[in-house]
């Protein structure tokens, strides 16, 4: 009942089907770096193409917020109540 072979047998296919699952993964993983190298590569020659990038959207409020203090610093040294 307790054949070493069995034991052998059961051991050799259990570390293939982990090869096997490793290689896949490995495979997987290859493809998706492959993907976002492409990606990195398409977005790199969209905004040299277009120019300087957009800044995002906090940095948009943040120059729209800048330049409305300018505006009331502005009226205030030229006299106007807001």
């Amino acid at each position: 009942m307790t054949d070493p072979n069995l034991y052998f047998a059961m051991a050799g296919a259990s570390l293939a089907g982990l090869g096997m699952v490793c290689m896949a993964a490995l495979a997987g993983w290859r493809g998706w770096l492959a993907l976002k190298e492409r990606e990195l590569h398409a977005f790199g020659e969209h905004a040299q193409a277009d120019g300087p990038s957009l800044p995002n959207a906090s940095a948009r409020i943040e120059i729209a917020d800048l330049k409305e203090r300018i505006r009331k610093l502005e009226a205030i040294a030229s006299g106007v109540d807001l």
